[in-house]
């Protein structure tokens, strides 16, 4: 008899199954670890336990069809899964010349996915710290696993200091471009010594082949395939991130609440996010890094309506609650430079055929909202995510400029060409990379300089703005 390909894999996997359970005994940090929610006196660590070191590099591969586990097999006969298991974690931290403050030790939730996260309280401000995570398993005492990393809190409100963070989107783990290693863009990154990183989202796609996420045990899969690579692994170990979601990390394409995707449902979407990702209480938030810079992100899937109903005043992306918090906390900065972060456009211009942000018109009641009021606050400034292409744009009748990160490798880079140039696009790119952005006062006036990367790290566009205000805007309010 001739056992078909994907048969006699299947009965290799299962052979090797016991020995690597022996070979990898006890518990491991296979993600490494997430530093996330930043400010002048508080951080909060990513942590989840793994029964492995790293992925399974030997299992049976997911076909592009596949939307769930192939019959007689679990997850962890899979190529490139990692197992969480069970344990506790506790963070040791310090600063250089200080005292080292260990936290109590946490089990990891296993209805989470074996994660867990610990906030590190009462930090002093632009201040550096070493952090060793240490893991256990339940029947051990001392810790077994180590994971070393640290950060560098923020700055005050009314420090002067040069500040450097780096923006992505749009990632995922088949169109990665450095083999297993994960992205080329995340080495050109730390390269850049960056204080933080903002992801703006389209981290992972669940609706993407090889498999299609449609539970979520497989949109956990998809998590912890991307958060083994060692690019990613090492980069997050060593600098603060801000996560942001949009579409394809929540359910689908283009999704609105309510939906679902196979028997991934909406509200398990949002639950895998937070369970992936440091994060404090809301998903929209505002950091402020020192005197002259200030970041606003926002969150474009929980309060939306749906996408296919006529545009009009109650029709919204950002809901009431949070449109009111923007406009009211942009009013109320003094900082040199704003920056909202958008998971998609907000000034475009897009694709005619998408739905599904400010700048297109179904929601254009809302945007000319959003965009009127961005007009009247002197020094502020669009990132977003979500589009494929680097660009930036302007529109003339607002003066409010938008900057797109583009993909984070060539491979992922599509949907737009250049011969869609519009008049607003002052800079257009088809290809991957990332933006960095600089505040910092040559000349003791404040500046702000946005940097388009390609995924080398080399600069391939640069723009700088001095700050043309002294007090602020009070602006409008929301209608």
């Amino acid at each position: 008899m001739i056992i078909p390909p994907r048969s006699r894999l299947i009965v290799n996997s299962l052979a090797l199954t016991l020995a690597l359970s022996v070979a990898n005994a006890g518990v491991h940090f296979g993600n490494g670890i997430k530093i996330g929610e930043m400010d002048h006196s508080s951080a909060i660590v990513w942590l989840r336990l793994t029964d492995s070191s790293d992925r399974r590099a030997d299992g049976i591969p997911f076909m592009d069809d596949d939307d769930k586990v192939p019959d007689g097999l679990r997850l962890r006969d899979m190529k490139d899964s990692l197992m969480g298991t069970a344990g506790s974690v506790r963070i040791r931290y310090k600063t250089k010349d200080g005292l080292e403050t260990v936290t109590p030790w946490t089990e990891v939730d296993p209805m989470r996915d074996f994660t867990t996260q610990i906030k590190l309280p009462d930090l002093k401000a632009l201040t550096s710290y070493t952090i060793i995570a240490e893991g256990r398993a339940p029947a051990e005492d001392a810790a077994s696993a180590k994971c070393e990393g640290g950060f560098t809190t923020a700055p005050l409100p009314s420090d002067a200091i040069s500040i450097r963070f780096v923006a992505v989107t749009c990632h995922d783990f088949p169109r990665r471009d450095d083999g297993a290693r994960g992205h080329r863009i995340y080495p050109a990154m730390e390269r850049l010594d960056p204080h933080f990183l903002v992801h703006a989202g389209d981290i992972e796609y669940y609706d993407k082949p090889g498999p299609w996420a449609k539970s979520a045990e497989l949109a956990r899969y998809k998590w912890n395939r991307l958060y083994s690579l060692e690019n990613q692994r090492a980069f997050h170990r060593k600098f603060a991130s801000y996560f942001m979601k949009d579409d394809h990390e929540t359910l689908k394409n283009d999704c609105w609440p309510g939906q679902t995707y196979g028997d991934l449902t909406w509200e398990q979407g949002l639950s895998i996010f937070r369970e992936q990702v440091p994060m404090g209480e809301k998903t929209y938030r505002t950091r402020r890094w020192g005197k002259d810079l200030q970041i606003w992100m926002l969150e474009g899937r929980d309060f939306r309506s749906p996408n296919n109903i006529p545009d009009g005043p109650d029709k919204t992306i950002l809901g009431a609650e949070q449109k009111r918090w923007l406009f009211e906390t942009m009013r109320g900065s003094d900082a040199s430079f704003r920056i909202v972060i958008s998971p998609t456009p907000v000034i475009g211009p897009d694709r005619a055929q998408k739905n599904d942000n400010l700048a297109n018109k179904g929601f254009s009641h809302e945007g000319d909202e959003v965009r009127a009021f961005l007009a009247t606050q002197p020094d502020t400034f669009v990132i977003c995510g979500d589009r494929h292409w680097q660009y930036v744009s302007r529109l003339a009748d607002s003066g409010v400029y938008e900057f797109s990160c583009g993909a984070g490798s060539d491979a992922h880079a599509e949907g737009f060409s250049m011969s869609q140039r519009q008049p607003e696009h002052h800079f257009l790119r088809i290809k991957g990379g990332f933006i960095s952005v600089e505040a910092d006062r040559p000349d003791s006036k404040p500046r702000i300089t946005f940097r388009h990367h390609d995924v080398s790290g080399e600069v391939v566009h640069s723009k700088s703005f001095p700050a043309t205000h002294e007090e602020k805007n009070d602006g409008i309010s929301p209608r």
